[in-house]
C-alpha cells in the first residue's frame, strides 16, 4: 500500500472527484482531501492510498497535469514517512 500526496487541487475539488480521477488507475483504498472548516472548500491538497503498482501508474500519468480552470499543475508525490517525523534532535 502506497500513500500519495496530491497538491495544487482546485478549490472546487471534492473527495468524489479526486477518487474518480485516481480510480482510472486502480482501486483507491482511502482518500482524505483537506477542506476548510468554515467554507468546506478544498484547501488544495489531499492524500490517497492505493496499491504500489497502481499508485506508481497514477503518479506517472497525473503529475504535472493541469486540472480544471486552475493555472497550476497537479503535484502527485509519494508521501515520505521520514519527512513527516521531522529531523531527529541532537
Amino acid at each position: 500500500m502506497k500513500k500519495l500526496f496530491v497538491g495544487n487541487l482546485p478549490q472546487e475539488a471534492t473527495e468524489e472527484s479526486v477518487r474518480t480521477m485516481f480510480a482510472a488507475f486502480g482501486t483507491v483504498r482511502s482518500i482524505n482531501v483537506a477542506s476548510d472548516i468554515f467554507t468546506g472548500k478544498c484547501k488544495g491538497f489531499g492524500f490517497i492510498e492505493m496499491e504500489g503498482h497502481e499508485a506508481r501508474a497514477a503518479q506517472a500519468a497525473l503529475d504535472g497535469n493541469m486540472l480544471g480552470s486552475s493555472d497550476k499543475s497537479l503535484r502527485v508525490r509519494f508521501e515520505d514517512p521520514r519527512a513527516a517525523r521531522g529531523r531527529p534532535r541532537r
